[in-house]
């Protein structure tokens, strides 16, 4: 009895083996495979147990029902093929398997497709024992005639290829060129794009990891390049996602593979570019380039005239830029490999050949009067001569004489600036090649020429035949060792002459500007002795040249100077001597020594910045500029700032909101590039100075009386705030600041200052920047709490209203760029500010400052904690409490709200816009109405990019959006018709459907 219950259960399971066998095979059910895979990896069944439920099936003499048991076991093998040999132990199973299939490839056609797929899960086999690959191939290339098959089996056919190489390279090597012979019968006339992407990158297996081609090398050639140039354009809605470039590259990965289809390739490679089919010259002038990178001079002698022809007919002929810049990179190429090929001591050399023929086929043009061909041949000339220090030399010697003479032969201003732009050109190619000696260089010879026809260039009275003569200077003036002192001095002195130019010459001066920059790093020592002399006197002659009638301006020499003199500090050198000049010149303004205007002290000051920005690439020059301008800065303003008995013009001056901005922005470009260590050496100075008057780093320190600019009779002093908020808010965060907490408390008292916006504002940025860099902690805590009381008791108070307002605004944008989590609080009370009666504009106002970045404080340049998806953040935070907000509102109050939303939407990343768009258009359509220019022109800022973005949503509001366009079109802001235009103008971009509806 146990017996027969044990046999019982025993059947059970192949019972419901073979019902599921059953119904795959004559119930044409597509399920039981799956479960049955899924039984096989649970070790449920076997494999073989699996054939033995099939054996009927497989041999039935109905080629369907063949058809479907095969299907099943070779689906189950696809699912289960790396538990395979686990399972069974042995590899008896996958032997007799892979004869199985193999037998059966030579069945009816029905049962093809489903033989493949389980060669193909047996290909996948890690563990597949030796010889049967070989074995499986040779069956597929004997009994099957691959392109009579459907495109998946065909697919399928070339992935038992790939994972056979893949896995058992050396085997098939065995095979020989059987093997490529094999394969090209697969591949030959193969259409589908899916199944060549796989053929050519078997190709292009079988090339580089050396298969064998023996005698095939022709034909493997000839069953792909039938395919070249591809021309394929992808199905709409391809889901295959197949791109014509995917073909093209990777059939040219197999055309450029070897040296070996040199002598098939180049011909049609020639014949596609003399061709007239814009596609086939590119495809075939890339396809050269990438040839010549493994062809040797061996492969290209024979076809170098014929590919020369095809290269110069195309760029001197082609309306197509793009093809001229193909034949121009092919040119390169082929003279690059000419150059790079190692000769035999019997070998001619094909460069100096190759040269010669390209010299005697473009010289010619170059003398032409009409100069018709003259830019085609030169840039022929320097794409080979770009090739190699070689060609560059072979072609220098020759053009050189030859471009000179021309200069010299043409006496229009226009022909000469072709020339000498030409010589450019070869200059420049100069600089891609080391030369170990001197007289080795091709310029050596040519250099006194060269200087002279440079400086004829530059005294010409064309402006535009200067440029090019100055951009030449700096690229002949780059190779080293090659001016002399001399050339130098005089090249020096036309910079002089160029850096005074009047404004009608504004960009040659730029020029001559940028150009003494560049030449100064290299010969610092030449602009020492031959251009700072010239500078310094010119600027002691602005300080006591006498001002005109109105007493306002002096000769704009002065202002040129002063940009001179920043243009050359690009050396540590130099920047001693300059900086010393900048800051003499300022303090003489300061002894009132020359009539000063406002913009006379920004311009020194903003020669100061500039000298400062080129000093934060040399961390030496830049602590050199920091410890002299900084203190010399602070001094200057702490002397203006000192009471007097009479009012001077010059105190005014150097008080005034605009100098002091300039000069903060001197400081705060002084101070971010500091060493913590640096740093910490002058925070130690300068905080004291404000907090306990200590003067004793400043160059000039006998004050007549004490600088105390936080103490409440000190109206002027407490202006200079504005500079230690430069300073200390571009510290690295890691600098400890002294007496912090003093100084918070300082700064608090005086952003709620009446009587000067101009300090209270600079203290409530100060605070609000060293707020963002504080650490998390109790300290940081105590601040907040001590800003939202003195914000809350100066909304109380009649008189401190405004500067509690700017206070609330800085505090909360320097924890909004951080994600604190009080910021949202402190967001939220700047809403509830939209509805007072007298800071409710202001307040909306205000979300332009939270959204905006800012260039004087909380800026990544100055070290502050700025997330980078901040904007993101509050737009998530807060929109749908504005949105919410404007509904509940009074009319009166709903343009506060409209403002401030049109702030937040503009300087929103438009991708993150996108998607809220359709739940926010209504109120930007009706932020157009609002009668606040501000508004309007914000809104319309913002539509202008949604309407060329997101056009199907825009265009549901077409006729809204016309009527509105149309109104704001005649509006009395000169600003606001321009953007309504140009919104009109977007409109036209809409789908054409949507237009003739209008």
């Amino acid at each position: 009895m146990a017996a027969a219950t044990a046999l019982e259960e025993a059947a059970a399971p192949v019972g419901a083996l073979c019902g599921l066998v059953q119904d795959f095979v004559m119930g044409q059910q597509e399920g039981p495979a799956d479960q049955v895979a899924a039984d096989v990896k649970s070790g449920g069944y076997t494999v073989l147990q699996v054939v033995e439920a099939l054996g009927s099936s497989l041999e039935n003499p109905e080629p369907r029902t063949r058809a479907r048991g095969i299907q099943l076991l070779s689906q189950v093998l696809l699912q289960c093929h790396s538990l395979l040999l686990e399972k069974e132990g042995t590899y008896i199973a996958v032997v007799h398997l892979i004869l199985f299939y193999e037998n059966r490839l030579k069945d009816h056609h029905l049962v093809i497709p489903s033989v493949l797929q389980g060669l193909r899960a047996l290909s996948m086999s890690v563990a597949l024992p030796p010889g049967l690959a070989v074995s499986v191939l040779k069956a597929i290339f004997q009994e099957i005639h691959v392109q009579s098959l459907l495109q998946v089996d065909r697919h399928t056919v070339f992935s038992i290829i790939t994972n056979f190489m893949r896995s058992r390279e050396e085997e098939l090597k065995g095979l020989g060129a059987d093997f490529t012979f094999g394969f090209i019968q697969v591949m030959d006339g193969e259409k589908d794009p899916r199944n060549l992407l796989v053929a050519f990158r078997i190709v292009h297996d079988l090339i580089s990891k050396d298969y064998s081609l023996g005698p095939f090398v022709e034909e493997l050639f000839e069953v792909t390049s039938c395919y070249f140039p591809i021309d394929f354009t992808p199905p709409p809605n391809d889901p295959y996602g197949i791109q014509r470039d995917d073909l093209i590259l990777s059939l040219r990965a197999v055309l450029a593979s070897t040296p070996r289809f040199a002598e098939f390739l180049l011909p049609l490679l020639i014949e596609k570019v003399d061709s007239e089919i814009l596609s086939a010259k590119l495809d075939s002038l890339q396809t050269l380039n990438a040839c010549c990178a493994v062809y040797g001079q061996k492969e290209l002698k024979d076809f170098l005239p014929s590919l020369w022809a095809s290269i110069r007919r195309e760029v001197f002929q082609t309306a197509s830029e793009r093809v001229e810049a193909e034949g121009l990179a092919a040119l390169h190429s082929l003279t690059a490999c000419l150059s790079s090929s190692v000769l035999r001591a019997d070998a001619e050399d094909l460069l100096d050949s190759f040269l010669g023929t390209i010299l005697q086929d473009c010289r010619h043009h170059l003398c032409e009067p009409d100069m018709k061909l003259v830019w085609p041949s030169a840039k022929l000339l320097q794409a080979a001569a770009g090739a190699s220090a070689r060609a560059c030399e072979h072609i220098t010697r020759n053009v050189l004489p030859l471009l000179l003479e021309q200069f010299h032969k043409h006496s229009q201003s226009n022909q000469r600036r072709t020339i000498l732009e030409m010589l450019l050109g070869f200059l420049k190619l100069q600089q891609k090649w080391n030369y170990e000696e001197k007289d080795e260089r091709p310029l050596t010879s040519f250099k006194d020429q060269l200087c002279s026809l440079i400086f004829m260039a530059l005294t010409d009275p064309s402006t535009q035949l200067q440029l090019v003569g100055i951009r030449t200077l700096t690229v002949l003036g780059s190779q080293p060792d090659l001016l002399s002192s001399g050339d130098l001095e005089l090249a020096i002195g036309h910079l002089y002459r160029l850096s005074f130019l009047e404004e009608d010459s504004q960009s040659c001066r730029v020029a001559a500007l940028e150009a003494s920059g560049t030449l100064t790093t290299l010969y610092p020592g030449a602009f020492s002795s031959h251009l700072l002399p010239k500078l310094a006197k010119e600027l002691h002659k602005g300080e006591s040249d006498v001002a005109r009638e109105d007493g306002l301006m002096k000769s704009s020499r002065h202002f040129y100077c002063l940009q001179a003199l920043s243009a050359i500090s690009t050396h540590p050198s130099i920047v001693k001597e300059t900086l010393p000049l900048l800051l003499q010149h300022l303090c003489q303004a300061n002894k009132g020594n020359m009539v000063t205007e406002p913009s006379e002290i920004t311009a020194i000051c903003q020669s100061l910045q500039q000298v400062a920005e080129k000093c934060q690439q040399d961390p030496e020059s830049y602590w050199y500029f920091h410890e002299t301008a900084v203190p010399c800065l602070f001094g200057l303003a702490v002397q203006a700032s000192m009471p007097e008995k009479e009012s001077s013009v010059l105190r005014r001056v150097l008080l005034e909101d605009e100098v002091l901005a300039a000069l903060a922005s001197v400081i705060g470009t002084a101070t971010t590039h500091l060493s913590p260590e640096l740093a910490a050496q002058s925070v130690m100075c300068i905080v004291p100075l404000f907090l306990d008057g200590n003067t004793s780093f400043l160059p000039e320190n006998s004050f007549p009386s004490r600088f105390q600019p936080f103490q409440s009779g000190s109206s002027t002093q407490r202006r200079l705030v504005a500079l230690l908020t430069a300073f200390v808010c571009s510290l690295p965060r890691n600098v400890e600041i002294p007496q912090l907490n003093r100084l918070m408390r300082e700064l608090l008292e005086q952003s709620c200052c009446h009587s000067c916006p101009f300090s209270s504002t600079a203290a409530a940025k100060c605070f609000a920047g060293l707020l963002n860099k504080h650490p998390p902690g109790q300290q940081l805590d105590e601040f907040l709490q001590l800003a939202m009381d003195t914000v809350e008791t100066g909304l109380a108070s009649g008189s401190s209203r405004n500067q509690a307002f700017a206070l609330l605004l800085w505090v909360t944008k320097a924890l909004v760029l951080r994600y604190h989590p009080l910021s949202t609080c402190l967001t939220t009370r700047l809403m509830g500010l939209l509805s007072d009666p007298e800071l409710g504009p202001a307040a909306a106002d205000g979300f332009s400052l939270l959204m905006s970045d800012c260039t004087d404080v909380l800026t990544r340049a100055g070290h502050a904690d700025v997330r980078i998806m901040f904007r993101q953040r509050f737009f998530t935070d807060n929109v749908p409490a504005l949105v919410q907000g404007f509904h509940a509102a009074p009319q009166d109050v709903k343009p506060n709200y409209l403002k401030g939303l049109s702030h937040v939407l503009n300087r929103l990343p438009k991708p993150v816009l996108l998607p809220e768009l359709p739940t926010l258009l209504s109120l930007l359509l009706e932020a157009l109405s609002c009668p606040d220019s501000v508004v309007q022109l914000s809104t319309l800022s913002c539509l202008q990019p949604l309407l060329l973005e997101a056009p199907q949503i825009m265009s549901l509001h077409v006729d809204t959006l016309v009527t509105k366009f149309l109104t704001l079109s005649s509006s009395p802001s000169m600003a606001v018709r321009i953007a309504a235009l140009q919104c009109m103008h977007a409109l036209t971009r809409l789908p054409t459907p949507v237009q003739e509806l209008r």
